[in-house]
């Protein structure tokens, strides 16, 4: 969000590392079922909203979609306590 301009492959790319994520995680047992499939549907925005970025939606809309999407994710935040951390200790430092 604190960028001007979002491009279709850095946003793939961050669709990929949520999917690999979720998946370590439901498999280590560190999230629920639920929690994976509701985290999951974020996920698959993600790669919706950058296949409108390839369809050439100006960058309003993209970020109108992306900021319901940090809406949601806050709100899994308070369903599910830690999910966030969960996810983003996957992340190299």
């Amino acid at each position: 969000m604190a960028l001007s301009y979002l491009d279709a492959p850095r946003l793939k790319k961050e669709a990929q590392y949520l999917s690999r994520q979720l998946d370590s995680l439901k498999y280590s047992g560190k999230i629920t079922n639920d929690a994976y499939l509701d985290a999951g549907s974020i996920q698959g925005a993600f790669e919706m909203i950058a296949n409108l970025i390839d369809m050439g939606v100006n960058q309003q809309e993209i970020f109108a979609k992306l900021k319901e999407q940090l809406g949601r994710a806050r709100k899994l935040e308070t369903k599910y306590p830690g999910l966030n951390l969960a996810i983003e200790s996957g992340r190299a430092s």
